[in-house]
């Protein structure tokens, strides 16, 4: 992907601009379902939006279909737990989506401490001619019922409907950080500071412990975990990711706790770079299995590394999402920003990956050319079919006309939450309140 051929390629369809300035509105997770034709948002203030890709125009030179909302509703209220004096935030923490089984959608949200299972359905016909009712839905006299009809169902106004199934509470002792459907379509983790659990998607009053790394006295604590999936093949296999920058691959066949990990992927520290940071930074923020299950992608403060599964040492791959930062890491923890989690993405192919930044920046590495590009999402660059024009951070020396200064970065504009459609180059961007949808036109026209 090189800066100068992707000005041209890189096409894309900006769809909704929420212009809200509280925190309840401050997008806080993306995911696309299976197809790609649903795309759920989660926000601050427990609220979920689906948007739904309209179908495909035949005339037109973009003929794409676009995502407009289908249907908005209220997963999670603020709560209050007595026993510990401690608030619950309604804030959808994470939103995942299960595979589809018939005509209905089904998804799992998550906030800090209960998990919800959600129903959304479709209803584009409603019975009319009941015997026993009027029109109005009341019950008639039976003296004036003098003859019997077969109801009928006529066709109405679409209406989605979003109903609650299972809630599953009361597992977590400390703040969930996510969740991952198995591949088996039954059972479902979810992972906290310190444990993860196994959850059956029928029970929702006991969930089984298969992962817990409390130290006996808290203050031998070292290490939290940070983030955790499942293989997307193998449903024995799941992956979770710690403060100290390793991976733990475990295997539930091996035991029922699975203390014990299969294999254990950390990079060794270059002594010459160790810093007071140190620790801070390599920090694991998020990891995906690819798609072919046979390569993990992490995200760490600066980098992003892809991971092989069969070997242990090192990363096969690592790239430089913003080394200009090293210099800042200072002022950076002062202001707190040192601890965003910014979460990464791999594309249908495998062969592209994701990641944000500041500034609304978020950079793309392609991992056959080697290339990258640093791209915008920001209302000035977010006209309906206007083309996004790589951008470039210049941490010092000689400076282009477009580049941008490192001291000029605004770090409050930051891209924690993306997802890529898992088999076109769509990609979803949430930059605070902001959604933005990005296509690649070119190569979407091509496949």
């Amino acid at each position: 992907m090189g800066e100068d051929t992707d000005a041209r390629k890189i096409n894309h369809s900006f769809l909704r601009d929420h212009s809200y300035v509280t925190e309840a509105d401050i997008i806080s997770t993306v995911e696309f379902n299976h197809t790609g034709e649903l795309l759920a948002t989660g926000d601050k203030g427990g609220r979920v939006v689906i948007f739904q890709r309209e179908p495909e125009r035949k005339n037109g030179p973009h003929s794409q279909g676009e995502y407009d909302v289908y249907s908005t509703f209220q997963s999670h209220e603020p709560e209050f737990d007595y026993l510990k004096s401690l608030e619950i935030e309604e804030k959808i923490n994470k939103i995942k989506w299960l595979p589809q089984q018939n005509a209905a959608h089904s998804l799992l949200s998550t906030n800090d401490k209960t998990i919800k299972l959600w129903k959304i359905t479709e209803r584009d016909k409603r019975p009319e001619g009941y015997n026993l009712k009027d029109e109005e839905g009341r019950l008639k006299d039976l003296s004036t019922v003098t003859s019997l009809q077969v109801p009928v169902l006529k066709p109405t106004d679409l209406m989605v409907e979003v109903s609650p199934r299972r809630v599953f509470a009361n597992g977590h002792t400390y703040h969930i950080n996510s969740i991952s459907v198995n591949s088996d379509c039954e059972t479902y983790m979810s992972a906290d500071d310190l444990r993860i659990n196994l959850w059956h998607l029928a029970i929702t009053d006991r969930s089984f412990n298969i992962v817990d790394i409390k130290p006996a006295n808290m203050e031998d604590l070292t290490e939290v975990i940070t983030a955790s999936e499942f293989h997307p093949h193998h449903c024995n296999l799941f992956v979770y990711s710690s403060s100290k920058g390793s991976l733990r691959l475990c295997d539930m066949r091996a035991a029922a706790l699975c203390d014990q990990h299969a294999k254990l992927f950390e990079e060794p520290e270059d002594p010459s770079n160790r810093s007071f940071f140190s620790e801070i930074i390599s920090s694991v923020s998020d990891v995906k299995f690819s798609h072919s299950g046979r390569y993990m992608l992490t995200r760490d403060y600066l980098t992003v590394k892809v991971w092989d599964l069969n070997m242990e040492a090192r990363p096969i791959e690592t790239y430089q999402v913003h080394d200009y930062l090293r210099s800042k890491l200072c002022s950076l923890y002062e202001n707190d920003c040192i601890f965003d989690k910014f979460e990464c993405a791999w594309n249908g192919s495998d062969s592209v990956i994701m990641t944000g930044a500041y500034n609304n920046f978020f950079r793309m590495f392609d991992r056959n050319t080697k290339r990258d590009v640093t791209l915008e999402a920001s209302r000035e660059s977010s006209k309906p079919r206007a083309v996004l024009k790589p951008r470039r951070v210049c941490a010092g020396g000689k400076r282009r006309r477009d580049d941008i200064s490192v001291d000029s970065l605004d770090f409050t504009k930051k891209i924690l939450h993306t997802a890529w459609h898992p088999a076109e180059n769509i990609i979803a961007i949430a930059a605070t309140n902001n959604l933005y949808i990005f296509q690649d036109k070119v190569n979407s026209e091509m496949q």
